[in-house]
Parts: structure tokens; C-alpha cells; sequence
């Protein structure tokens, strides 16, 4: 009986080694995998023996907080690409490309053509300050389009990952609970199925929940479920082109809306969350104080009906040296007019303009000539421009920026609202960055895989696996020695 129950001893001692010897092999494997959990042997014994179960190590608190860090980093980094888009195409106030500095040097160059008026030359560049400065409103508009454009179609992107992904993500959720029930090893169906949260949560904010059996259920962070015994449909109709004024369509899970201004449960964070910022928030502010900006312009050159209202012929005041279309009406609105906005042809000499208009006035014809005669010396209409220019007036694009300033002084606000915007994205993107490292650093700690350790673990197993032979081989020959004295 004493060596019936030392053979069974050393072979249970012999299966439980082996089974944490390949255990460790596989904690060896997966050391460089940051997907991988830590796998740990129990032996739990039992009126049949002892049973080896095999579980993994887990902390899901810290993985909580990696899922809600990789969700913050990844919406701070989609709205920093966009604006870092805006800036570097855009400019600030120290750029020539800018549109402040454009109007810097369109009102020095109206100064010196009022301090000369009778020189062609110093007309010839101020009507090309003026050129130059609708050009640069044009591409700052166009540069605006561009970003939302490529924000809508990343949108679309992260809707399509994150359909993929929750079909992934319900077929690995359904092999942890068959496991479970059958009373299978399933660690690596968990390390696969959080392989897919983290994946996830860099797309859409999510919130998860255990549930018995392995079942696992998942929400956005604004509470809509995205996976309950099954994925839920997220969708996005993408726009095909983006003009001012445009407004993209939001995302929708299960036919909750979650991204835009009306939207009852809308996304916090995620990748999602960032580029919807990006598409119908920030890029819009800015594409407003663009439209500000020109329709000031419009305004501050403007022309003035020299005929009296009773006239018949009166028509009241037209656009001058910009324009916003071909009629030279003044525009009604000033959605879209950054992109829009032009030198006035009438003033423009490659296409066969007088640039003496610019200085008597009359590009809408002789009723709206301001110089009374034909005085190459006329200086009047060129000191009201410049004079216009440094006028306080009100400007209403929106907040930040409803304010009251001159027109070069709400142009440089403008690139000083943009570019302190995108510092603070930078800002909040590097914090957000170096949180999603610590929370990363902090589960691998707690259920990663150090192989050193496993090493010095994988050799005391080893030599607890020989002890163990040797007790079985010591039994053995004691077994021998017996049946032979009975024979």
C-alpha cells in the first residue's frame, strides 16, 4: 500500500511538473507579445486525483483604464493631425501666406499708393497685395475643405475597423464561453478577445461588463451598446464633397446617433469622437472666420452709388476691388465666401482691367466713380480705403471670436485662435500620449510575462520533474525487488 501510494504520488508530482513546465514554455513564447497575460498553473486536488487548471493572470481595473487611455490618446491624436493640417497650410501672422499678413501688406501698399497716387506702379502693387490676398483666403478655405474631407473619410474608416472588429470580437467572445462551459483552458481566447478591446477602444470610446458564463457585454462611453449577445450596426453615410456650409453625417450605432450636435448620446473619446470634432466643430470655426474676414473685405471696398435714391437708375452700393461673383452685388451672406472672393476684373490688368480705378473708383461704372475729375493727383477714394481698414467694426463667426476689432486686428486673432488651439491639442495629445504609456507599463507589470523570471522557474521545475523521476524510478526498483522475493 506505501508503494502503491509513493508511485502515485511521484506520478501525479510528474504530471503537475510537466504541465507547469509547458506552462512556462509558453510564458517564455509570449514574453515579447503585449497582448499576452501571464499564464499560471494551479493544482487543485480532489477524491480522483489531482487536476492541473490552468488560468491567466488578469487585473481589471488597470485594464479599464488602458482601454479608456488608448481611447483619450487616440481622439487627442486625430484632432491634432487635422489642426497641425489647418496650421501648416494656413499659416500664422509671421507668414507671408498668411491672410493677416497678406492684409498687412495690401493696407502698406494702398498707404504708399495715397501718398503717390499718380504712380502706376505703386497701384500695379497694390492691386496685387489685393490678388494675392484673395488667393490666400481661397487656399485657406480650400485647406479647410481638405481637412474635413479627409476627417469625413477617416470617419468611414473607423466605422468600417470597428464593424470588422466587433464581428472579431463576437466570434472570440462566443469560444470563451463554449470553453467555459466545457470546462476548457480558455486564457487564450481571453488574451484574444482584450487583444480585440484595445484595438477597439482606439476607435470608439467603450465601456465593457462582465457577465456569467465568459460572457462579455460592450458599450461606447456614452452608454449605447455596441456588443449585447451580438454586434450592433454602426454606420456612416459618407459625404462626397464638402463645401462650406456642408454638414456631415453622424455616426450611428444601431440607429442611435452618437457623433454631432444633436446627437443624445455622443461619443467622448476615441478616434471617432476626435475626427468628428474635427469635421463639425473646429474646421468649421475656423472656415467662419474665414468668411468673416472676406465678407469684411467685400464690405471695406465696396463702391458707393454716386446717384441720388430717388434716382430710377440708383442701385445703392456694389462690391469694388473684391468681389464674391460676377454681378459685383454685394453678397447676402458670407457662408462660403473665403473660397469665393476675387480681384474684381474691372481693376485686374491680366484681364484687361484699369488699374486707375482703384485709385478714382468706378469699377461698377461712372456712377459709382468717386474722383470728381480727371486729377491724377486724387487721393481721397485711397485714404478712405486705408482709413476704412484701420475702423473697428463687429465680427460674428462664432465664439471665440465674436468680437470688435479692426480687420487686420480679428485676421491675426483668427491665426492666433488657430495655431493656440492646435498647442493646446498638442498639449492634451502628449499628456494623454504619456498616460496611455504608464496605464500600458502598469497592466504588463501586474499580468505580463517577465522572462527572467520564468527562466529561474522554468529550472527549479526542472529539477523538481527529476526529483520526481527519481521517486518513481526508486519505487520502480523497490516494486522489482518485491515481486522477485515472492517468485
Amino acid at each position: 500500500m506505501g508503494l502503491s501510494l509513493a508511485l502515485n504520488t511521484a506520478r501525479s508530482a510528474l504530471l503537475a511538473t510537466s504541465s507547469q513546465i509547458a506552462t512556462s514554455a509558453r510564458n517564455t513564447a509570449g514574453a515579447n507579445d503585449p497582448g499576452y497575460s501571464r499564464k499560471v498553473v494551479s493544482l487543485v486536488g480532489g477524491g480522483t486525483g489531482t487536476t492541473v487548471v490552468v488560468s491567466r493572470a488578469s487585473d481589471a481595473a488597470l485594464f479599464i483604464r488602458k482601454l479608456s487611455a488608448t481611447s483619450a490618446s487616440a481622439e487627442g491624436q486625430a484632432l491634432l493631425d487635422g489642426l497641425t493640417s489647418l496650421s501648416r497650410t494656413v499659416g500664422d501672422t509671421s507668414e507671408a501666406g498668411s491672410p493677416a499678413a497678406r492684409l498687412g501688406a495690401l493696407n502698406a501698399s494702398l498707404q504708399a499708393a495715397a501718398n503717390n497716387p499718380g504712380d502706376t506702379g505703386l497701384a500695379r502693387a497694390a492691386v496685387e497685395s489685393a490678388r494675392d490676398l484673395a488667393t490666400s483666403l481661397n487656399a485657406a478655405a480650400g485647406a479647410v475643405q481638405d481637412v474635413r474631407e479627409q476627417a469625413d473619410r477617416g470617419m468611414a474608416d473607423s466605422v468600417a475597423t470597428i464593424n470588422d472588429l466587433l464581428g472579431r470580437f463576437d466570434r472570440a467572445n462566443r469560444a470563451v464561453m463554449r470553453g467555459t462551459a466545457a470546462g476548457q483552458d480558455v486564457s487564450d481566447a481571453l488574451d484574444d478577445r482584450d487583444r480585440i478591446l484595445s484595438q477597439l477602444s482606439a476607435e470608439i470610446g467603450i465601456t465593457v461588463s462582465d457577465r456569467p458564463g465568459g460572457d462579455m457585454a460592450v458599450a461606447t462611453d456614452s452608454g449605447v451598446l455596441l456588443y449585447d449577445r451580438g454586434a450592433r450596426a454602426v454606420s456612416l453615410t459618407p459625404t462626397i464633397a464638402f463645401a462650406a456650409g456642408t454638414r456631415g453625417a453622424a455616426v450611428t450605432v444601431d440607429g442611435v446617433p452618437v457623433t454631432g450636435s444633436a446627437s443624445p448620446m455622443r461619443l467622448s473619446s476615441g478616434r471617432l469622437a476626435g475626427l468628428a470634432t474635427l469635421r463639425d466643430e473646429t474646421s468649421v470655426a475656423y472656415e467662419n472666420q474665414l468668411d468673416a474676414i472676406a465678407g469684411a473685405l467685400v464690405d471695406t471696398f465696396r463702391e458707393t452709388d454716386t446717384r441720388l435714391p430717388s434716382d430710377p437708375l440708383y442701385v445703392g452700393a456694389k462690391a469694388g476691388l473684391f468681389t464674391a461673383g460676377a454681378s459685383g452685388a454685394l453678397p447676402g451672406s458670407t457662408t462660403g465666401l473665403a473660397g469665393r472672393i476675387a480681384l474684381n476684373a474691372a481693376v485686374d490688368p491680366t484681364r484687361g482691367g484699369d488699374l486707375g480705378l482703384l485709385r478714382d473708383g468706378g469699377m461698377n461704372g461712372a456712377a459709382y466713380r468717386a474722383n470728381p475729375g480727371t486729377d491724377a493727383a486724387y487721393a481721397g477714394r485711397l485714404r478712405e480705403l486705408t482709413g476704412r481698414l484701420g475702423t473697428a467694426r463687429s465680427f460674428a463667426p462664432g465664439p471665440p471670436l465674436d468680437e470688435t476689432a479692426t480687420l487686420t486686428g480679428f485676421a491675426a486673432d483668427s491665426a492666433g485662435w488657430l495655431e493656440a488651439t492646435r498647442k493646446a491639442a498638442s498639449g492634451d495629445a502628449d499628456y494623454q500620449k504619456t498616460l496611455l504609456g504608464r496605464a500600458t507599463d502598469a497592466l504588463s507589470n501586474a499580468v505580463g510575462v517577465n522572462g527572467d523570471d520564468e527562466i529561474a522557474l522554468t529550472l527549479q521545475l526542472e529539477r523538481s520533474y527529476t526529483a520526481s523521476a527519481k521517486i518513481l524510478t526508486m519505487v520502480d526498483d523497490l516494486l522489482t525487488t518485491l515481486l522477485n522475493a515472492i517468485r
